[in-house]
């Protein structure tokens, strides 16, 4: 039995615990508020020993009653560099039995309920993030009758690395387990099967996009929330810049062989050493999906643009000023001259008409501020509205795009990246939200963003006219939210594509 199984009773009367069967064995989670909370539940194997940089396996069964009533262990990484820290949050739970799910259901619920269902993936760069941050809690999901599951998958080298005997894009391949448990377990917990909405946030929305983009994502969920996140993944020889680098490093071969003779966090540790400095507005090695294999068989966006995902309803989008997370604290925003912005328009073979247009919407912006706007539309927004423009007029499912506007008074944040977590889970009291957002978030905005988001998963329509030649863009900020049509078009038209 896991180290985790224990018997019933343990952290409270069995009468307040709720118990469920699924195929591997049964839990006992926790009652409290009139929801059931079932953590840290194994849908593969732990990816250690001769599983290590191995696709996922199912998970073993157990004998008795296993304890789910806290998180798993997370995925080994470390926290964000001290200027980021400031603003994200880190939770550390050590051990080896990382690939779990998190379920979270109504307990009132008659037994023959079949709810919508939430599948929220993380984010973290595909380095950092754990189902166990605060704002993440599904509890204001599942109190609008959902069934509210998070997924916790192999981060780093581990679920990254580009090695040469070994399937690319690991982390992909845990997910889409995942999400295969949830096909077949949820009805346990109050589930429809046949209901399942998966919700993405940056790298989360990044390895979403990739399931999205196969053949077979019918078979994995039925409506996709995509936030802040690429649509491309890289050739294996630029994705795979960071493991070459830490192969050099420890003088070892780019193997299986060679990677798993070194400790998972002395692998971390490394992966760190070589980020530093780095971000996904940045130069140096990073950690990125590759294409090829089962999990990226070619790029996700091409594929969507040639007509991947069109029978799966998507809504999609990221906040105005993603660039300032990364570019406010370093104070990179601050150092960047004009002659940065010409230098860096001209190696990406943007117009310099963008770059005028950008200075005329904002005609007291920096040069870096200038910068970060344009690296955000190449990255988000120009991929973001040619996917949306190519679902138009085709026999395929509906789009919505939404822009968040609302700008956070600490730090000079503004609209950065993540900042609309909070509103989305209704959860702005929470440490993590008022890290990056302050005290003082409007709960007008929450209840709007919480809103659409649960019509979305219930009903399969957030609320806002669908995305159309039109480009009707849901535009949040403090007054709940506006449509604006073609916002930035001036800004969009001609950049360069990848």
């Amino acid at each position: 039995m896991s180290d985790a199984a224990t018997q019933a009773g343990s952290t409270g009367p069995a009468t307040t615990r709720p118990v469920v069967t699924v195929s591997t064995g049964v839990v006992r989670g926790t009652r409290d508020g009139g929801l059931d909370r079932f953590l840290g539940i194994p849908y593969a194997a732990p990816p250690v020993g001769e599983r290590r940089f191995r696709a996922p396996e199912p998970a073993a069964t157990w004998a008795g009653e296993r304890d789910a009533s806290a998180f798993g262990p997370t995925a080994p990484q470390r926290p964000y560099s001290p200027a980021i820290a400031k603003y994200l949050a880190s939770v550390e739970v050590p051990g080896d039995d990382i690939l779990t799910v998190n379920v979270w259901t109504p307990a009132d619920r008659a037994p023959d309920t079949a709810l919508p269902v939430l599948v929220f993936v993380h984010g973290g760069a595909l380095t950092r993030g754990t189902t166990a941050l605060p704002t993440y809690d599904g509890e204001r999901f599942a109190r609008h009758g959902i069934v509210y599951v998070s997924i916790q998958y192999r981060l780093g080298q581990e679920g990254f690395a580009v090695l040469d005997d070994v399937p690319q894009n690991l982390g992909v391949l845990d997910q889409e387990l995942a999400l295969r448990w949830v096909r077949r377990e949820i009805a346990a917990f109050g589930g429809d099967p046949a209901r399942v909405t998966v919700m993405g946030h940056s790298a989360g929305a990044n390895t979403l996009t990739a399931l999205l983009a196969l053949p077979h994502a019918k078979e994995l969920f039925d409506r996709a929330i995509l936030q802040s996140g690429p649509l491309e993944a890289r050739p294996p020889e630029k994705a795979g810049r960071m493991t070459r680098e830490i192969a050099k490093r420890l003088k070892i071969a780019a193997t299986r062989a060679g990677f798993s003779g070194v400790p998972a966090d002395e692998l971390v540790a490394q992966q760190t050493a070589l980020a530093a400095g780095g971000s996904p507005l940045g130069g140096g090695p990073t950690v990125a999906l590759a294409i090829g294999g089962e999990a990226v068989p070619r790029s996700p966006l091409d594929a969507l643009l040639a007509g991947a995902g069109r029978g799966i309803p998507v809504l999609i989008g990221s906040t105005s000023e993603e660039y300032r997370l990364w570019l406010v604290p370093s104070g990179a925003v601050d150092k960047a001259s004009w002659l940065t912005v010409t230098v860096a328009r001209l190696a990406a073979r943007v117009p310099a008409r963008i770059v005028r247009a950008h200075r005329a919407r904002r005609p007291g912006a920096k040069p870096g501020e200038v910068l970060g706007e344009v690296i955000g539309d190449i990255l988000l927004r120009g991929p973001i509205t040619r996917f949306a423009d190519s679902r138009v007029g085709s026999t395929g499912s509906p789009t919505w795009v939404y822009e968040f506007r609302w700008r956070s008074p600490v730090d000079g944040l503004g609209a950065a990246h993540v900042m609309e977590l909070g509103f989305v889970f209704d959860r702005l009291t929470e440490p993590d939200a008022i890290g990056i957002g302050g005290p003082d978030g409007p709960q007008t905005l929450a209840d709007a963003m919480h809103r659409a988001w649960v019509s979305f998963v219930v009903d399969g329509d957030p609320g806002w006219e669908a995305w159309s030649a039109r480009r009707p863009v849901q535009a949040f900020d403090a007054d709940g939210g506006h449509i604006d049509y073609a916002p930035r078009q001036n800004e969009l038209d001609g950049l360069p594509e990848g």
